[in-house]
């Protein structure tokens, strides 16, 4: 299978190249880096020629040599320059063409260092791509020679046991551990005194009580799988905003959040409902949000998977 990496044809990115050869040296998959060059950089019809074009030509293709000269010495990777009405349609092109299942892009260079920033054309994507993606968190940095060590699922209840599922499928393929996370966040109340906070602790016990007992429940299923990720855990961040309740959960280096998406979105792309939004918005790790469709094929096949690692 081919990963696809949008690498922004200013030559700027180079948090995506490391993610890309993170997941890339953990999955075995091919690397395709891809340059879009849109429609907005032509400032008319009337002045398109074949010196102007073959001008953003080479502007793109000296890009890639940039990222080519970045990536580490491991990974084996094709470049190509595209050109469409929009770098996500034109990226979505790519993966289509290429057969990729996944599809890697940056944080906007707007955004807090440390975590991941939605873009414009990355926002696009996220409501509209049929393929899982993985975004960097602005700035990130692996080592040359960094796996995906462990897969976080973030996990609300319901409908998201099989989000865990197929995040434990692939973390047995990649040999990677499994991490269950739910965030509690519990904003000050405008009131300074303690009257009420008291009924505000007793429902979030409750709440936090009922996610540890049904994550405990799906990770008894993660066990039974025919192929299990190397160890197993769950954990609860709390706080009074979500940017606090991630930060309540430790992170390390070769951390992935999954995170799937919302159920009022279509089964074949990806829509990020407002709580999903939140967490992305707030991960400190790279995030990788996987449409529903691709959630139950991945649930499927983890279910049916042969014994042992992939």
């Amino acid at each position: 299978m081919t990963i696809v990496v949008g690498f922004a044809p200013d030559g700027h990115g180079r948090a995506v190249l490391h993610l890309a050869a993170m997941l890339a040296r953990s999955s075995a998959d091919d690397l395709l880096v891809c340059a879009v060059v849109p429609a907005s950089w032509f400032p008319s019809e009337a002045r398109i020629d074949a010196e102007y074009r073959a001008e953003l030509e080479t502007v793109a293709n000296d890009a890639l040599e940039r990222a080519r000269a970045r990536l580490p010495s491991d990974i084996d990777a094709t470049f190509l320059v595209h050109h469409a009405r929009s770098v996500p349609a034109g990226l979505l092109e790519v993966a289509e063409t290429h057969g990729a299942k996944v599809i890697v892009a940056g944080s906007a260079q707007s955004g807090g260092a440390g975590l991941v920033s939605v873009g414009s054309a990355t926002g696009r994507l996220l409501h509209s791509s049929p393929l899982p993606m993985a975004i960097a968190p602005r700035g990130f940095r692996a080592r040359a020679d960094a796996r995906v060590a462990r897969v976080t699922a973030a996990f609300g209840g319901g409908e998201a046991d099989d989000l865990v599922i197929a995040a434990a499928g692939v973390a047995a393929q990649v040999g990677a551990t499994l991490r269950i996370a739910s965030f509690a966040v519990r904003p000050r109340p405008p009131y300074t005194s303690g009257v009420g906070r008291e009924a505000d602790d007793s429902i979030t016990a409750e709440w936090t009580r009922q996610i540890r007992e049904r994550a405990r429940a799906v990770l008894d299923e993660v066990a039974g799988l025919p192929a299990t990720p190397t160890d197993l855990d769950c954990v609860v961040g709390r706080g009074e905003t979500w940017g606090d309740a991630l930060d309540d959960v430790e992170w390390d280096d070769g951390d992935v959040l999954v995170v799937g998406s919302s159920s009022i979105g279509p089964v074949a792309r990806v829509f990020l409902g407002s709580r999903a939004t939140k967490i992305v918005r707030h991960s400190p790790v790279p995030v990788v949000v996987v449409p529903r469709g691709v959630v139950a094929e991945l649930a499927h096949d983890a279910v049916h998977a042969e014994s042992g690692r992939a």
